[in-house]
């Protein structure tokens, strides 16, 4: 049963709505909902439309069935389905942007002249995107808008009378309404095209609402001649103007005028525009509607002028007439910038009847300077102001903020420097407010901190640079600012002249002697109470013991480590040359052996190539071992093991210097072609040999090549022979004892590599210590 009922109302709904397609004008052949989207033309044809057409056909069933006395007035299938057939327009993708203009001869003069590509003022206004014009068709059309032929209508009613009609002006100047008839509209502008309709709509029913609004516009041919930078027939919308059909056109070429652009209108000139009072003021005053047919003729430019220098923007300008004047050309280009000097400016003018033809004067921009006329070929350029300060004086370096600040007269260093509260940098204020973050309060990061919240200042050294602009000259006046801020009367608070540039120094500006700098020296280890403590310049190491308290029981001072950053940065680059040199001996002497094997036979050669890249991995692998290699910075104090206070050698401390005392080993350590690598017992006034005996040596281990490293980190080590000095050597607390193996390898780059006492007397001569040895055996 529901099926029956779903094909009657199908049935029902198709009759209605193809009666009220008929009514409106549609061929008598199209009969149903698929005729009637047959009729429509439309590609989407289909689901849109049959729902459109059921939605429709739904409607008039509605007020078929309530009342008689209501008209239903339906345009063709157009009012329901759609109009896209009716919008050409809208299937148009947007033109690419012209490409930019050639320079034209005068461009080319200029470039000649001055260096620089000047553009065509104006001439980017045409090269944007566009986007394309023919969209206008669905914008909102002026008030003023005139109707005519090809435009199209939208009228809506309710009440007495239900009218849904989209209807097109015909030639005639007609749009026909169903039961009303027809309608003048050619002429009349769209504000009034409402009234209109409803005064023809009144004359056959009362009571109704009415709306009016306009739908495609109607398509117009301009034509576009000159030169222009397209010339040809263009298509656009009727509501298009002299301005949107030049920019839709391109505009002019580079020898098109912009200031004189005129539209023809079949034997008259009807309207001039100077596209410059549109592009530099926003006049659209000489702006016309375009209508079908019109002709827009773009001459060429007579005049050409160039702006270069100072100005807001540099360009090539047209001239529109012999009355142009310096100020008019000006405010086209904005005005001058702030840093114009309006004092100097230079025209080069052009004139073929002299010999030379160019000349160059200069004036200031006054009142008399911008009335002057231009004439075409000048060439104004507008110089800048020095950026010269003429009563300034200016504080630099390390001082709380850097000011330039205006001279007085009578005015001093001191006046400009009150106090030495004003030499607080800004970097030490912060490392003063930041002391409470703990993102790096590691143990070492907050010793190293201590002692660096303020940059210290050289007061003993600031210095005054004078300018002589009359000789182009500079003059040093140094002074000595502790003395200057400390005595305003003292010969050191120098007067001050405009223009003076005052810069005040840290000690790390230019480095002072160490006398004159604060120490702060680090103590750790075997001490009564390590810690950082500001030493007087001159002191050294007896005096920091003392003020750490004096050494513990345990301490080993013959093992003390003395470390200064100075010396670990000389130490790094010795590193880094040693390393670099043998890299080019590696290279030499694997080239040199390359070259040998290519003379011998083939199979004694595979063997050598084989040998000579065991080699090369060795070399390689030593040079990575040294590259490992992390310098500490430690200077040896050269001391006996039994070594009191008062031995320490007369070394002055530098700020950041640190002293290591370590507590006695109980142990001896051991390394290299042993039967056991162990730390052994120490014991007082015991050997090297004791000490081998008790490990046991390999049948491989090179006695030739053995060593000693101290606790003090200094090397040991003889001419190899057996019950040498070096076996009956005395072996301290902490010292490392090293056997290496023998090996075959004969180039001298092998020996080195496999020499450990050569590598370590290098390692002792950067002072690196015992763990610098376990890495290289590692």
């Amino acid at each position: 049963m529901t099926q029956r009922w779903s094909h009657a109302l199908r049935q029902t709904v198709a009759a209605i709505t193809s009666v009220s397609v008929l009514a409106s004008g549609a061929p008598a052949g199209a009969q149903g909902l698929g005729d009637v989207g047959a009729y429509s033309g439309k590609a989407d044809a289909g689901l849109t439309s049959t729902l459109n057409g059921a939605t429709g056909a739904a409607g008039a069933l509605g007020r078929l069935d309530t009342t008689l006395a209501t008209p239903v007035i339906r345009s063709d299938d157009k009012a329901r389905f759609g109009d896209k057939e009716r919008q050409p327009h809208q299937e148009a993708h947007a033109p690419a942007p012209p490409k930019p203009l050639p320079l034209n001869d005068f461009q080319k003069f200029v470039k000649e002249s001055t260096g620089q590509a000047l553009p065509l003022f104006g001439a980017d206004f045409f090269t944007q995107p566009q986007g394309g014009f023919e969209a206008q068709a669905n914008t909102p059309v002026s008030p003023d808008y005139r109707l005519g032929p090809g435009d199209e209508v939208q009228i809506k009613g309710w009440g007495s009378v239900d009218i849904d009609v989209r209807a097109e002006v015909d030639r005639n100047g007609l749009i026909h309404i169903p039961r009303v008839g027809s309608v003048a509209l050619a002429g009349v502008r769209s504000s009034q095209a409402e009234a209109t309709v409803r005064a023809a709509v009144g004359r056959y029913y009362k009571d109704f609402q009415l709306s009016v609004t306009q739908g495609q516009l109607r398509g117009i041919t301009i034509y576009v001649v000159g030169q222009a930078r397209q010339p040809g027939a263009y298509n656009l919308s009727g509501a298009s103007t002299l301005v949107s059909a030049l920019f839709a056109s391109g505009g002019p070429n580079q020898l098109g005028s912009m200031r004189h652009v005129q539209v023809k209108r079949g034997d008259r000139v009807v309207t001039e525009l100077d596209l410059y009072d549109f592009l530099a003021k926003g006049d659209k005053s000489a702006d016309v509607r375009l209508q079908d047919g019109d002709t827009i003729v773009i001459p060429s430019a007579k005049a050409y002028v160039a702006l270069t220098g100072t100005v807001a923007t540099p360009a090539v300008y047209e001239l529109a007439s012999e009355q142009d004047t310096i100020g008019g050309i000006l405010a086209l280009a904005g005005g001058l910038p702030v840093v114009a000097d309006p004092k100097r400016a230079y025209l080069e003018r052009v004139d073929p009847t002299q010999k030379p033809a160019r000349s160059v004067e200069s004036f200031a921009l006054d009142a008399n300077g911008l009335r002057k006329k231009l004439r075409s070929g000048d060439l104004l350029s507008v110089m800048s102001l020095s950026p010269e300060f003429g009563n300034a004086i200016t504080l630099r370096g390390n001082v709380d903020q850097p000011v330039r600040t205006p001279w007085k007269q009578g005015m001093k260093v001191r006046d400009l420097i009150p106090s030495k509260s004003f030499l607080m940098s800004r970097a030490s204020v912060q490392r003063q407010n930041n002391v409470l973050h703990k993102a790096d309060d590691t143990e070492d990061s907050l010793a190293s901190r201590i002692g660096k919240l303020v940059d210290e200042i050289n007061l003993e050294y600031a210095v005054v640079e004078r300018v002589d602009s009359n000789n182009v000259s500079v003059q040093l006046l140094p002074f000595n600012l502790g003395a200057a801020l400390d005595d305003a009367n003292s010969p050191e608070n120098l007067p001050l002249m405009p223009g003076d540039i005052v810069t005040v120094f840290s000690v790390n500006d230019v480095r002072v002697p160490q006398a004159k700098r604060q120490v702060f020296v680090r103590v750790e280890g075997e001490v009564k109470r390590p810690g950082i403590y500001q030493m007087s310049p001159g002191d050294g190491l007896p005096q920091l013991i003392d003020k750490a308290g004096g050494l513990t029981p345990d301490a080993y001072l013959f093992g003390a480590g003395f470390y200064r950053e100075e010396v670990r940065q000389a130490q790094l680059r010795n590193l880094d040359q040693l390393v670099r040199r043998m890299e080019g001996q590696m290279q030499t002497q694997l080239s040199s052996a390359a070259a040998s094997v290519s003379s011998v036979s083939p199979d004694s050669g595979t063997v050598a190539q084989l040998r000579i890249q065991a080699e090369a991995r060795a070399q390689q692998q030593a040079l990575d071992r040294l590259r490992n290699l992390k310098p500490t910075g430690r200077i040896m104090l050269s001391l006996q093991p039994d070594a009191k206070p008062d031995a320490l050698p007369a070394l002055k401390l530098e700020s950041q210097d640190r002293l290591v005392i370590p507590s006695r080993p109980d142990f001896v350590y051991v390394l290299g072609s042993v039967n056991t690598e162990a730390s052994l017992l120490w014991r007082p006034g015991r050997s090297v040999k004791h000490y081998l005996e008790q490990s046991g040596l390999t049948s491989g281990a090179d006695r030739d090549e053995m060593f000693i490293m101290r606790a003090d980190g200094s090397v040991l080590s003889d001419d190899g022979s057996w019950g040498s000095g070096l076996m009956g050597a005395t072996v301290q607390p902490g010292d490392l004892i090293v056997l290496p193996e023998k090996t075959d390898h004969e180039s001298k780059w092998s020996a080195f590599t496999r020499n450990a006492k050569d590598i370590t007397q290098i390692i002792y001569q950067f002072s690196l210590g015992a763990a610098a040895i376990k890495t290289l055996r590692d």
